[in-house]
Formats: C-alpha cells, structure tokens, sequence
C-alpha cells in the first residue's frame, strides 16, 4: 500500500493541475470502489473550482468550492494520471506499464484551467481498495481522519513528544510507530529505515526509551530525528516503487535504490564499522527488516 511519501508526491503531481480549475464534468464508471461513491457523487462535484489539494496521513484531500472536502485514499493499487491536450504526459525514467483496461479507469474529472486549459485526471485501481468520500464539515472531524496523531514531518515531532507518546507502552517499538492514533502515516518500509538510522532495534519495548535519563533523551531524539529525515529523504525522491504504486505521470519514485535495509535481507549492513547482516523477522504478520548487530 502507496505509504505518506507515495501519496504526497501524488498530491504534487496533481496540484498544479488541479488547484484553481474547475471540475467541468466528473464520470464515474461503476457505482463503489472499496466503498459505494457517495449520493449525487458526480453532480455535487460537477462546477465547481478546486480550491486546494491537501493531504493527511496516507489521505489525499481535495477541498471544493462551497464544499464539501473530497477525501481520497490509493488503496492497495490506486493510481492518478493526467492528460492534458489529449495526450498523457510520457513517463519517468522508471516506467511501470499502467492497465490497459478501461474497466480500471473507475473515476474520470474532466477540468478547466483558470486560464480555459482542458485536462483529465483519471482514477485507476484495477483492485478497487481504494475510494472516495465526501466530509461534510472539516476533515479532521470525519471518521476516516478522526484520532490520527502528529504528522512525521516538519519540526512538531521531535524527542520530547516522542517519549510522551510512546511512554508506558510495553509494545514492541516497531507496533508503536506503525500506530495511526501516535504518529500518522508512517508505515512498514520507512519505520524499519528510521529504525536502522536511530541504531534502535524494532523489538525493543517501546517504553524504554521514554524515560527520563540522558541516554533515553538522546535514543527519542535520535529517533525523532530519524523518522522525520527518512520520510523527507523519500519525498524528495519521489517515493518508493512497491508492486502497483506509480506517480501521476507515470514514473516510479526511486527511493527504494536508497533502501538500506528494508527488502535487504542477507546483505552485509551498510552502516560504516558494522559488521552485521540485515536479517527478516515477522512483526504481526509484517516483515521487518534490521541489523541485530547494530540496532540495539
């Protein structure tokens, strides 16, 4: 499943074209993906201008002119592509084949530029996980967002709030960093990479790095930091290239050439002065991917 950095970078792919136009006519060609579209789905849509594209967690959200808030999730294989001009813009360096089908072309918004440029935006997901929601109110209040906790990127987390969140917690620490209600939108591949970065093993007991001594203060920092410079590192790159996930003109993100342990496993431990392999153990039916040797 497309994880923060893969959804954000569809976020930017589509903001130039989306935020500011307007949706002159949005066809949908089935009535569910995950879930069923909601009432005068198309006709609510149809008219109006885009007035920002959002994202929260693993969420796209697209917020309309007069409401509502179209909140939109990639589910395991969704993907966005745009065409503008009656072509689809040629894809990346790393080309990943999209489905010829039309079957899989479910969601089609046909837009108009401030300046009258005509373009689409087509929703395609061959295995129809993914979906489309309206929120009535502020998109925080809606049950698919309710209760997600801090965002991993930008300065806001950092080691104190760290410890605060993952005190007490007798959890192994790779479960609390994948929990949405802590931290939103971290998923497998990047909290094994953090963890790897921050020395810290993925079965340790969460809580014990949210004391008060100065070695606990320097592991949660540490961590912090490492989660916050991973998350940026593979948003710079364009995200990572899993099984399905492509960006909206058709390229793959290459992050997953800087993975240093994840997918990794028997190679030696890229880490200078270790001497370790990075093994695969199973988390709650996850793979997780470390270094015994240096993750302690």
């Amino acid at each position: 499943m497309p994880e923060l950095p893969e959804v954000e970078t569809v976020r930017r792919g589509l903001q130039p074209v989306l935020e500011g136009a307007r949706l002159v006519k949005v066809e949908t060609r089935r009535p569910d993906l995950r879930f069923p579209f909601p009432e005068r789905f198309s006709e609510r849509l149809a008219g109006k201008t885009v007035t920002a594209l959002g994202r929260r967690a693993k969420y796209l959200t697209m917020h309309i002119e007069g409401g509502p808030v179209l909140i939109c999730h990639l589910g395991m294989s969704g993907s966005f592509r745009v065409e503008i001009g009656g072509g689809t813009d040629n894809p990346g360096a790393f080309h990943h084949e999209r489905s010829k089908s039309a079957a899989h072309d479910h969601v089609v918004f046909d837009v108009a530029s401030p300046k009258g440029e005509r373009s689409r935006i087509i929703f395609n997901d061959p295995r129809r996980f993914g979906f489309m929601l309206f929120a009535e109110g502020a998109p925080d209040t809606h049950p698919m967002l309710a209760g997600l906790g801090i965002e991993p990127t930008g300065n806001a987390l950092d080691g104190p709030l760290l410890a605060s969140l993952l005190a007490g917690r007798r959890s192994p620490l790779k479960a609390a960093l994948l929990d949405q209600r802590l931290i939103a939108g971290l998923g497998n591949i990047y909290v094994s990479e953090a963890l790897w970065r921050a020395g810290l093993s993925p079965l340790r007991e969460a809580g014990t790095i949210a004391g008060s001594g100065k070695k606990a203060k320097q592991q949660c920092e540490g961590l912090a930091e490492a989660i916050r410079s991973v998350i940026a590192d593979a948003i710079a790159a364009g995200g990572s290239s899993l099984r399905d996930y492509v960006q909206t003109d058709g390229s793959l993100g290459y992050f997953q050439h800087s993975f240093a342990v994840y997918d990794r496993e028997g190679e030696p431990c890229p880490k200078p002065g270790c001497s370790g392999h990075i093994e695969r153990i199973v988390q709650s039916g996850r793979s997780t991917f470390y270094c015994r040797t240096c993750q302690r």
